[in-house]
């Protein structure tokens, strides 16, 4: 194996749950987003040279994966269902986020529910997360006071506790 492709071995070893944290609290699905971080990681593999230098290469996968979803919501909303074939059935959130905590993130906007991903997930700093996200540091604390607030009126403090 070559250098470059070990050093994404031991980045992906060490990244895969903390960025599968993140894009389950953002999206609500286990199964949807552990197919999103699997493309992004597979981007990630094909751009490493890139990727690899990026200064912070899980915010990179992490909004990767939520672009890839995007993309893929935004083709199965033209797309119409055969009777319930499509439908999925809920499952166990598990993935390290308690189910009170993932349906409270859910009635989140999307843009408080990346920060706090980004934020509590991947333990970014704000001036990372405003990059990441392409707003302003003083956004990224507005969302993210927002979302705590929100966070602390719907669910109890016990359950808000994400499990490593």
């Amino acid at each position: 194996m070559s250098n470059e492709q070990t050093e994404f071995a031991d980045f992906f070893e060490a990244s895969w749950d903390p960025c599968l944290r993140a894009v389950v609290a953002v999206v609500g699905t286990p199964q949807l987003a552990e197919d999103q971080v699997a493309e992004a990681f597979a981007r990630a593999f094909a751009s490493w040279r890139k990727v690899g230098r990026h200064p912070a290469p899980r915010a990179w996968v992490v909004r990767t994966a939520l672009n890839t979803g995007a993309s893929w919501w935004h083709r199965r909303n033209r797309e119409l269902p055969l009777a319930d074939h499509d439908v999925t059935a809920p499952g166990d959130p598990g993935d390290g986020v308690s189910a009170g905590l993932l349906a409270a993130l859910q009635r989140l906007p999307a843009r408080q529910r990346e920060v706090i991903a980004l934020r509590v997930f991947l333990d970014l700093d704000i001036e990372t997360i405003a990059r990441q996200l392409d707003i302003a540091p003083a956004t990224v604390r507005v969302h993210l006071s927002r979302a705590v607030a929100a966070l602390r009126q719907l669910v109890p403090a016990k359950t808000m506790e994400v499990d490593q």
